[in-house]
């Protein structure tokens, strides 16, 4: 019996990608440009690099590899960075992340429980020797929280209260008031 299935993974994602919009729409575009240090992504550079964050798992997945034998990651990561640092407007990059989540949730729901439970080797080295798909696919919702959290951190630095900390402070207030 599974527990968490492909539509369960595909909710969760939606979720998380749900709680980036809307941190991506109470940013203005000014804030888009902001770096809370040099050499640090912009606001809108990390939200395009959550936009773009499944495409590595997509050739992974999507094309059914089942090691990483063969797989340029130097070309890789330097087109992702390049796409990065491409110059992009407010709306584009909201256009981007729900375009890409469209595309992603959309596929993770018609995977099988028996495609999560595959193993897919790890690179020479890498601890463990071997994920499911489902632990690597697990990893694109736990990467977008992680700079999710990067996000909200910049929204406290320009003044402002990140959504989800507003709606716990409300339900906390109305939680007191009973």
């Amino acid at each position: 019996m599974t527990f968490y299935g492909a539509r369960d993974l595909a909710a969760a994602f939606r979720t998380v990608r749900g709680n980036t919009l809307t941190i991506a729409s109470e940013l203005t575009e000014e804030q888009y440009g902001f770096s809370p240090a040099t050499g640090s992504r912009t606001a809108g550079q990390v939200l395009t690099h959550i936009a773009l964050g499944s495409k590595f798992q997509e050739i992974i997945h999507m094309e059914k590899r089942n090691n990483f034998d063969g797989m340029d990651f130097p070309a890789l990561f330097a087109n992702m960075a390049a796409e990065e640092q491409k110059p992009r407007t407010k709306a584009e990059i909201i256009a981007l992340l729900k375009e890409n989540n469209h595309h992603f949730s959309n596929w993770l729901e018609t995977v099988s429980d028996d495609f999560l439970a595959e193993p897919v080797g790890m690179p020479a080295g890498a601890s463990p020797a071997s994920k499911t798909r489902f632990e690597m696919l697990l990893g694109v919702k736990e990467h977008e929280m992680h700079h999710r959290g990067q996000l909200m951190l910049i929204q406290r630095m320009l003044g402002g209260t990140p959504h989800l900390t507003r709606q716990m402070t409300e339900r906390m207030a109305a939680m007191r008031q009973k």
